[in-house]
């Protein structure tokens, strides 16, 4: 998230409000910033995919037990019995690791360790337990994996990625002398030593750009001809892997002149899994939102947000349109939920299981304009999903195009009390007083009910 945002002219130039802006860490979500969904990858999956592109990196091994991480320690090939300084890293997907601190009080999800009985207390004190970051929040991401690695010690630190631009319509090459922070502290301070090169897609990554960047991070002789042999490998993983984020924090150079990728990140279009089959099985179901995988599954585009008033919608500009206008009214949406112009009964009915079954959701709105998506298939799904799970939370509906007046006798019909209404904002207004109702009841642990009549 930190480097997805699109970038502005070169950032060569003095420091301005939009050099800041490129790096600055998204606030809530437009609705537009919310449809984007990228896999992940654990940083040891990382590595072992950038390890195919011939990247240099430093040794590793990883481990899902303590006994695993002792004997990882203890291996010739990172040395810990011979007297060398091993890291070892909690292996969840959120930056800040460093700083975080696990729910059983554990302090910083990477330490550095010096014998084998260290690191096997380490990883046990790390494994199973939840990792909580600035990037997590409260919630936590849980660790199933530590990741061992030999300790480099190094000369300095640079900063790299390759993302896309939006607003050059390709690939951008972003680098900074200052690596091993926080890029959008960077950007924020300094934002004149952040430089990019924007790449033509067609005539692909030119030796001069690469060296003109290899020179504005820093890097000289030996460590930059290295330097730029791995912003060339690093870039065909980009293109042949389908990657819309390769980032590199540290780009490392040792004291004898050698550069290591030493910590990285790797995001891949969800779209390409049809071709890059090996990399999603990768995929870390455990650390998504379950809520997320399970729509996944009925083909349904949804992601979670932290509202309370959960949408079902069909199509993503009526779904945007749809939050913005909970938003003006007062409330905030749980999710962005499009089921699409194609979606069966039983994927709407799934749909609705869902918001349902998310504590979060206070009130459900459903808004649909009927065309290719019939206004009585989202009926009959609603009150199928009601049949089966029961109405425990209150309904608005608003539907319009499409076989509206069969959808309406559908749900008249049902005996489930539901609130209609033709119009958007008088259905979103509704769902937003309802929902603070909801919410003002619990907060004072009070019951309450809605009698809706026929």
């Amino acid at each position: 998230q930190s480097v997805s945002r699109a970038f502005g002219p070169l950032l060569r130039q003095c420091a301005t409000q939009q050099q800041k802006a490129l790096f600055r860490k998204p606030v809530l979500a437009s609705a537009a910033q919310v449809q984007v969904r990228h896999l992940n990858v654990h940083e040891h999956s990382a590595f072992e995919i950038m390890k195919e592109y011939g990247v240099p990196l430093p040794k590793a091994i990883v481990a899902s037990t303590p006994e695993q991480a002792e004997a990882a320690f203890k291996s010739p090939e990172l040395g810990g019995a011979e007297g060398k300084d091993v890291v070892i890293k909690a292996q969840a997907l959120t930056g800040g690791r460093g700083r975080g601190h696990f729910k059983n009080g554990f302090q910083g999800g990477v330490h550095i360790v010096r014998h084998a009985d260290e690191a096997k207390d380490i990883a046990s004190k790390m494994l199973g337990q939840t990792l909580v970051t600035k990037q997590t929040g409260e919630e936590g991401k849980r660790v199933d994996k530590v990741f061992l690695m030999e300790r480099l010690y190094l000369r300095r630190e640079a900063y790299f990625s390759i993302l896309m631009d939006r607003a050059h319509a390709g690939p951008i090459l972003v680098g900074s002398p200052s690596g091993g922070m926080a890029i959008e502290d960077v950007a924020e301070a300094t934002p004149e030593l952040i430089f990019t090169e924007r790449i033509d897609i067609m005539e692909g990554l030119k030796d001069e750009a690469v060296e003109r960047l290899t020179k504005n991070m820093g890097f000289e002789g030996q460590a930059a001809r290295e330097c730029e042999d791995t912003i060339k490998k690093l870039y065909d993983l980009f293109l042949k892997s389908d990657a819309t984020l390769v980032e590199i924090n540290p780009l490392s150079e040792t004291p004898e002149g050698h550069v290591f990728v030493c910590d990285c990140k790797l995001n891949f279009d969800d779209n390409s899994e049809f071709r890059q089959k090996e990399i999603f099985t990768k995929r870390d179901r455990a650390q998504e939102d379950p809520r997320e995988v399970e729509a996944a599954q009925y083909q349904l585009n949804y992601i979670g947000l932290d509202g309370s008033i959960g949408c079902l919608v069909n199509g993503a500009g009526l779904a945007m349109a749809t939050m913005d206008i909970i938003k003006l009214n007062g409330g905030s949406p749980a999710n962005f939920l499009d089921v699409g112009g194609g979606a069966t009964k039983e994927q709407v009915q799934k749909a609705f299981e869902i918001l349902n079954g998310d504590e979060k959701v206070k009130a459900i709105l459903v808004n649909i304009f009927g065309g290719i998506m019939r206004c009585d298939v989202i009926a009959s799904g609603v009150v199928a999903a009601a049949a089966k799970i029961g109405l425990a939370k209150p309904v608005i509906i608003r539907l319009q195009g499409t076989n509206v007046e069969a959808a309406k006798k559908v749900i008249e019909g049902s005996g489930y009390r539901m609130i209609m209404s033709d119009d958007l904002d008088d259905a979103a207004s509704k769902a937003v007083r309802i929902a603070e109702i909801v919410k003002s009841a619990e907060d004072i642990q009070v019951g309450v009910s809605f009698e809706i009549p026929l």
